[in-house]
């Protein structure tokens, strides 16, 4: 252990990460670099600096990354039109790339020879940050508490903290939440308490990002998203930053009790897991972005692109992000992309995103030929009996061999 020197950890000042940064220092004996990441999960991140100095950090990073967070990482992610086992939107998953990427990047500036974070041994978050870490700097050590100390209960850690004096905002008098949650720009997630019964209904008082679809207005809400390149850059015509993009989004399909997710996913270490989320804004925005390919990507490309889209969730829940296959994928994805321009409406209502309207100067619909009026000789309707004929020949010829169905 003598051979560490200087860690980095992911830092949120909270109880876990808290407990992990005296562990560290008495059990490593070594220095201890703490990193805070804004990714807009809704809480002040400044107040960790002086929870860090409190516990003797000399070198303290807490960096503002939400833009970073959207632009390189939720985007692309969107452009596949991803979603892993038919619903989850991958909130958590996408995080922990970047955080990866910044942890290491402080590795190297300050000459730390390992990372640390305070994800547990039974989850995918370990397998995420580290095969980044691992991806990004091959030589580098991780060290994941969880998976060496015994102190595996709340009581344990505040009886750890009482010992060693690490000041902490907890207290067995303060009411906290029984549920674990994560939460960035693109979602909120609920795991434990009651949710660890997979037939019993979450609580209402749980959701904190969104009314319930009862409870959300009377009265539809309309936006209109502009599209340039696959990306949202406009809402209503004013023009935004990728990162007050989901902002506005988040908010308005809140209000409008959108989002709203309760799954059993089954996670990469071998279990199934039961978690809830909220991600109001990327519901719109997987809606809304399907809506612009439609009349923008030629048939094949996108049914090609539905295809892979599956692989490509898989590997950014699995933690594959910085993989060759994952970039490999992605390149052919925003390459699909340039003709991704143009505008969506879409109405909120009560929970839906019901996508109203669509329009591109690089649609490839045509009304001339699509109409059921008088199309003036656009389209040979004649034309369709040898198309068929054709397509029918492989089973015309089998079923003249006795291997027809009747």
């Amino acid at each position: 252990m003598a051979d560490i020197k200087k860690v980095v950890l992911a830092y949120s000042g909270g109880l876990d990460t808290s407990v992990i940064v005296r562990w560290l220092q008495d059990t490593y004996q070594c220095e201890v670099v703490t990193f805070t990441a804004d990714i807009g999960q809704g809480e002040e991140v400044e107040p960790a600096r002086a929870k860090a100095q409190a516990l003797g950090v000399k070198e303290i990073y807490i960096d503002d990354l939400r833009e970073e967070f959207v632009r390189d990482y939720v985007f692309p992610m969107f452009r596949a039109n991803t979603i892993y086992e038919g619903e989850y939107l991958l909130g958590t998953s996408i995080a922990r790339p970047l955080i990866s990427k910044r942890m290491i990047e402080i590795a190297n500036e300050t000459g730390a020879d390992a990372i640390s974070h305070g994800a547990t041994g039974k989850g995918n978050d370990q397998v995420r940050f580290e095969l980044g870490a691992y991806a990004l700097k091959p030589g580098v050590r991780v060290i994941a508490p969880w998976r060496e100390w015994d102190l595996n209960s709340r009581e344990k850690l505040m009886q750890y903290c009482e010992e060693r004096d690490i000041p902490v905002d907890f207290s067995k008098s303060k009411k906290k939440s029984p549920y674990s949650m994560d939460a960035n720009l693109l979602h909120i997630s609920y795991e434990g308490g009651i949710l660890e019964d997979p037939y019993a209904e979450a609580e209402e008082s749980m959701w904190r990002w969104s009314v319930s679809p009862e409870a959300a207005p009377d009265k539809p809400t309309y936006l209109e998203l502009t599209y340039r390149g696959g990306d949202i850059v406009a809402i209503d015509g004013e023009d935004m930053s990728p990162a007050t993009v989901l902002a506005q989004l988040n908010k308005v399909g809140g209000e409008n009790g959108i989002g709203r997710l309760d799954i059993v996913e089954n996670r990469y270490v071998g279990m199934k897991s039961r978690g809830c989320y909220e991600t109001p804004g990327g519901t719109i925005m997987l809606r809304a972005h399907r809506a612009i390919e439609s009349i923008t990507l030629d048939r094949e490309v996108a049914h090609l692109k539905d295809s892979l889209m599956p692989k490509y969730a898989e590997l950014i829940y699995n933690g594959y992000w910085w993989s060759p296959e994952r970039k490999m994928l992605q390149t052919m994805i925003d390459d699909s992309q340039a003709v991704v321009n143009g505008v969506v409406r879409v109405k909120l209502y009560k929970g839906n995103v019901i996508v109203v309207g669509r329009k591109s100067d690089d649609s490839l619909f045509d009304a001339s030929i699509a109409t059921f009026e008088d199309d003036a000789g656009a389209y040979n309707q004649k034309d369709a009996e040898g198309f068929i004929k054709l397509n029918a020949l492989r089973m015309r010829i089998a079923a003249n061999k006795g291997r027809g169905v009747l």
